[in-house]
């Protein structure tokens, strides 16, 4: 469902984290129908912040419910020990925390070389200019409105 602007194209990408999980090929299947453009996974390890939500394996499982794009973010600690598992998912954009990870330029370089979107996400008080010196790697940048 691609809504044009003035000179923008504006493009849905749901989140499933408020979807029931017991039904989540159920859910993503009426995405689709619905017509959205994407699929948004929100990672969580329990470090990076304090929730726990899903992994590789589920998001590789539900594959089979939707044709859709996924992208997933990724707020966890050391993502680049995981960015691997989520291309091999099905994740064609992986947005990364700056502040959870040692190596940016490297992680984000990582994610470039197995040829999927990379994005960056930065937490409310993370100033933009930290990021300045990546930007030439990055298709997405997120500012989060909220503390992760």
């Amino acid at each position: 469902m691609r809504v044009p602007t003035d000179e923008r194209v504006i493009e849905l990408a749901p989140s499933v984290l408020p979807c029931d999980f017991g039904r989540l090929g159920e859910e993503l299947a009426a995405l689709e129908r619905a017509g959205v453009d994407r699929i948004h996974w929100d990672v969580m390890d329990g470090l990076f912040v304090p929730n726990i939500t899903i992994g590789a394996p589920v998001i590789a499982s539900c594959r089979r419910y939707s044709s859709l794009p996924y992208e997933v973010h990724l707020m966890i600690v050391d993502p680049e020990r995981y960015v691997r598992e989520f291309v091999d998912a099905g994740c064609e954009l992986i947005t990364i925390h700056a502040e959870a990870t040692r190596h940016l330029h490297r992680t984000l370089s990582l994610i470039k070389s197995l040829g999927v979107r990379a994005g960056v996400a930065l937490n409310p008080a993370t100033p933009l200019t930290s990021v300045e010196y990546v930007m030439d790697q990055v298709d997405v940048l997120m500012i989060m409105s909220v503390n992760p």
